[in-house]
C-alpha cells in the first residue's frame, strides 16, 4: 500500500516540508510587492501629506511584521526630530536632540542600523520605555535622505517572532528611498500653499482665505442648524504710532496685536488680518452673547498692552470692534463682514475703544 500511495504522487513528511515552506516563502514575497506597488501608488497620487505619512507608516509595520513603527521629521534648524506619525503606539509625542537615541544617531548620521538587543546598544535612550511602560527590544531604523539632506527617519520597533534581518533593512531602504523625495515635494507644496493664504507680517490668515473658511462654515451652520458669528475690529491710534516712531515701528505693533489675538481666542477660532490696521476674528458655533465675551477679552487685552517695549518704547493703543452673527444678521459671508465693519464703525463715531452688535 504505501508503494502505491508513493506512485500515485503523495509525497513523504519529509519531502512536502520544504515544498510548504517554499510557497509561504513565495506568498510573503508577493505580498511585500503588492505593498511595495500599493505604497508607489499612493505617493504618485496622494496630494494630502498627513494620509500620505499615515498609509506609509501602515504599510511599513506591515511589512516588517513588528509591534510598532514612527516617522520622525528632522527640525527646520536641523537641531531635533519630533515624531509626526506613529503605527501601534499611543500617540504620544516624542522630541528627541538629534544624536540621542537610535533615531537621533541615524538623523546624525545619515546611517541606517539594527539593534536587535536594545539592552546591549549604548545608543538607545531608555527614558521613553521608561516613561511609557513600554519595552523596546529591537530597532529597525532608516533615514528619509532627499536631494542629499536627511529629511526624517523611520523608526521600527520589535519584529514579531524573531529579529530584524538584512533582508528586513533593505526592504525599507527600498520603501524610504521614493517616500522621502515625495516628502519633501509634499512639505513644499504644502509650505507654498500656506504662503498663499496667510498674511506676510502677522503669519494670521488673509482675507482670501477667510471668506473662502467662512463660505465653508456657513454651510456647514446651514446643514447642522448652528450659529456663527465674526468679530471685527479696527486699531485706534495706529496711526499715532506710525507718525511718532516710523512705519517700523507700526509693523511691530501689527506683529504684537496679532500675538495678543492667538492668545485670547480659542484653538477652534480662526484669526485674519483683513488689511492695514483692520482685523477679523470668526468664531464656529458661537452666538453673539458668546462673541461679546471674547470680543470684550480682546478689547482688555488690547488696551492694557505696553507695545514696543523691546525697542525701549512705551506706545499705546485701543481697537474698537463690530460683531455679526449668522443666521441673525446676514447669511453670506460678505453680508457677515459688511455688517461687522458697520458695527465696528459706529463704535469709531462714538467714543471709540467699544464693542457694538450689528442691527
Amino acid at each position: 500500500m504505501h508503494l502505491m500511495s508513493d506512485s500515485m504522487g503523495v509525497a513523504p513528511a519529509s519531502a512536502r516540508d520544504p515544498v510548504r515552506s517554499l510557497e509561504a516563502a513565495l506568498q510573503r514575497e508577493q505580498k511585500k510587492v503588492a505593498l511595495v506597488q500599493e505604497v508607489s501608488r499612493a505617493l504618485s497620487e496622494t496630494g494630502d501629506l498627513d494620509a500620505l505619512l499615515s498609509l506609509i507608516m501602515a504599510k511599513v509595520t506591515e511589512l516588517m511584521e513588528a509591534d510598532r513603527s514612527t516617522l520622525f521629521m528632522v527640525s527646520e534648524d536641523g537641531r531635533a526630530l519630533w515624531s509626526k506619525i506613529s503605527q501601534g503606539s499611543d500617540r504620544v509625542e516624542i522630541r528627541l536632540a538629534v544624536g540621542e537615541g537610535i533615531a537621533g544617531w541615524v538623523a546624525q548620521t545619515g546611517q541606517p542600523t539594527i539593534v536587535n538587543d536594545t539592552s546591549k546598544d549604548p545608543r538607545f535612550a531608555r527614558r521613553f520605555d521608561a516613561s511609557t511602560q513600554f519595552q523596546t527590544r529591537s530597532v529597525l531604523c532608516a533615514p528619509l535622505i532627499s536631494r542629499g539632506r536627511t529629511i526624517g527617519v523611520v523608526q521600527v520597533i520589535n519584529k514579531e517572532g524573531g529579529k530584524f534581518t538584512q533582508g528586513d533593512l533593505e526592504l525599507l531602504l527600498t520603501l524610504v528611498e521614493p517616500c522621502a523625495i515625495a516628502i519633501e515635494n509634499a512639505i513644499l507644496f504644502q509650505r507654498t500653499e500656506q504662503l498663499t493664504i496667510t498674511d506676510d507680517l502677522t503669519r494670521l490668515f488673509n482675507s482670501r482665505y477667510l471668506n473662502l473658511y467662512i463660505g465653508r462654515e456657513i454651510k456647514r451652520c446651514k446643514r447642522h442648524g448652528i450659529p456663527l458669528s465674526v468679530i471685527f475690529l479696527d486699531l485706534d491710534g495706529f496711526k499715532s504710532v506710525n507718525d511718532a516712531h516710523g512705519h517700523l515701528a507700526g509693523s511691530r505693533t501689527l506683529t504684537e496685536v496679532g500675538r495678543i489675538l492667538v492668545e485670547a481666542v480659542r484653538e477652534s477660532d480662526i484669526l485674519a488680518r483683513y488689511g492695514g490696521d483692520e482685523f477679523v476674528v470668526v468664531l464656529p458655533e458661537t452666538p453673539p452673547s458668546g462673541a461679546l465675551v471674547i470680543a470684550e477679552r480682546i478689547r482688555k487685552a488690547i488696551e492694557s498692552h505696553v507695545f514696543l517695549r523691546d525697542q525701549g518704547l512705551e506706545a499705546r493703543i485701543s481697537a474698537s470692534f463690530g460683531i455679526a452673527s449668522y443666521p441673525d444678521h446676514a447669511l453670506t459671508p460678505e453680508g457677515l463682514i459688511q455688517k461687522a465693519d458697520q458695527a465696528m464703525y459706529r463704535v469709531k463715531e462714538r467714543d471709540k475703544n467699544g464693542i457694538e452688535v450689528a442691527v
